[in-house]
């Protein structure tokens, strides 16, 4: 009964905050992630996974299931979750799909994060090629982290900024996981959404406009980025 009461919570959330396929159009090429939801002990975790160490790019880091939209893909969900199937073995019919959210850019893709609700029966089977390892994290610690930091970043257009890093130590497994850069990005995105309170550290978003403010976050930068490679043209 409380896993249903806190699912129909975060569900009735995350739609008022659906963007639907309102960026789908944009010309980049496209990307998405798959922000897996689990209810355990009557809380919301979040699944995340640690990518493989012979990966070329971003080798050992956390992230979440995804990667790069390809022509079997009808949209974002589709690529999504044919990722999550790829990588931990997460079948489609077995991921509720609620919402899209506000998109990010990575590396000159549009990246677009897909929420949807697992079973806390879910067992991984990670790929040995793509992921090391996957875990949960309490949802609630990406508005209230034990410990934080910010790091600065620069994009390569010259925008700079700061990017969110938790720590995250799993006391029963006793292994400590780095969330950071867009990854963290999505999580407190999540986290904002759903529990609808401020957080323990600072934000770029306004709280009282949440979604007006990260749309036009994205869309400052998206523009700065988009007005680059037409000028290298």
């Amino acid at each position: 009964m409380e896993r249903r009461r806190v699912k129909e919570s975060a569900r009735r959330r995350l739609r008022e905050f659906d963007v639907g396929d309102r960026f789908s159009r944009l010309p980049l090429p496209k990307a998405s992630v798959l922000l897996p939801l689990t209810v355990r002990a009557g809380k919301l975790h979040l699944l995340l996974t640690v990518r493989a160490m012979q990966l070329r790019r971003s080798p050992g880091e956390v992230c979440f299931p995804g990667g790069k939209r390809e022509a079997i893909d009808k949209d974002e969900i589709d690529t999504a979750l044919r990722e999550a199937k790829e990588e931990v073995g997460l079948q489609p019919e077995k991921v509720e799909v609620v919402c899209r959210l506000v998109d990010a850019l990575l590396m000159n893709h549009v990246v677009t994060p897909v929420v949807g609700f697992i079973e806390d029966t879910f067992q991984a089977t990670p790929n040995p090629d793509e992921v090391s390892d996957v875990f949960v994290v309490p949802l609630e610690y990406f508005v209230k982290p034990s410990n934080y930091k910010t790091l600065p970043y620069k994009t390569s257009s010259g925008y700079s900024g700061w990017m969110h890093c938790f720590i995250y130590d799993d006391h029963e497994r006793k292994m400590s996981f780095k969330i950071w850069g867009l990854t963290a990005h999505f999580a407190v995105f999540l986290a904002l959404v759903i529990f609808g309170k401020h957080p323990t550290f600072k934000v770029e978003y306004d709280l009282d406009n949440l979604i007006s403010s990260a749309e036009t976050n994205f869309m400052n930068l998206y523009a700065s980025i988009y007005e680059r490679k037409k000028s290298n043209l």
